[in-house]
Formats: structure tokens, sequence, C-alpha cells
């Protein structure tokens, strides 16, 4: 039974000279073996990148494929979101090259730090988290925890 995607935990790897960035050995286990280590990349909603293997970014698309391109709103979020995506590969030593323009769009230079999202990762640059976790703080994480998860009951 394969090992479905569960991206989850957090991740912090230095940055080399090229831009590349070593993929966290703990997220490569809920990779797909048949995905050969394709990933897409492209701006998050926050000050982050977000990371879909191959699999998980073809259910992605699929949904994008359903979007009315004649309404000008769906229009508008679609070109948008689509307009950074970029595809990479793992090389052989599981680094990943992060683009030079979505890297400098998130602030990453010397740390990424990788944080599972289920079936996504985000990359953040250590700066934007803390400003990010910050901003949330404990108080405000608790109350949308309540709200978003409490509406989910045991069977």
């Amino acid at each position: 039974m394969p090992i479905l995607a569960s991206f989850k935990g957090e991740y912090e790897h230095s940055i080399d000279s090229k831009g590349r960035v070593s993929f966290p050995h703990k997220l490569r286990r809920y990779l797909s073996p048949e995905i050969g280590g394709r990933f897409t990349i492209l701006r998050g909603l926050e000050n982050c990148l977000l990371l879909y293997p191959e699999d998980q970014w073809l259910k992605v698309e699929e949904k994008l494929s359903k979007i009315n391109s004649f309404n000008k709103e769906k229009r508008i979020v679609m070109r948008n979101f689509l307009r950074t995506a970029e595809d990479l590969v793992l090389d052989s030593q599981n680094r990943i090259p992060l683009p030079a323009k979505l890297k400098k769009w998130a602030e990453i230079s010397s740390k990424a730090i990788f944080i599972g999202m289920g079936e996504r990762i985000e990359l953040w640059s250590p700066d934007m988290l803390a400003r990010e976790d910050e901003s949330v703080g404990d108080d405000i994480y608790h109350e949308l925890f309540e709200k978003v998860m409490g509406d989910f009951q045991d069977d």
C-alpha cells in the first residue's frame, strides 16, 4: 500500500551559492516514486512559496481547468495564480533549484523553512515566517483554530 502525501513538520535548510536547497529527508518519504522528484513551485497567498509534488499539482490543474475563463474575476485569479508557476526536479543530491524571481519575491536568501501543509509544502524565509507568526499570535491562532476545526465531530 503506497504512502499518501501528508506533508507535516517544519525544517530549515541552507541555500547554496547556486540557489539550491536540500529537500528535507522526512518530507521525501511522502513523495510518490512515480513522480520522479518533479514539483511545481509558485507564489503563495502570503509571502511564501508553494511547492506541490507533481501528483498533487495535477489535482490543482484539474480544478483550475473547471474555472470559467470567460468570467473576468475567475480569469484574474487564475492568471495571477499560474503566472509564477515553474516546474522543478530534484537533482541527484535531492536539492531543488529555487527560481531567482520567486526567491526574491519571498525574500528567501540564505535559508529556507519548509512547512508541511498536507498535500503541499510552504517555503518561507525565516524573517518572513517570524513576521507572519507575530502578526497572528497565540490568541488569534486559538480563535481561528476553534472556528475552523470546531465544526468537525467524531463519527
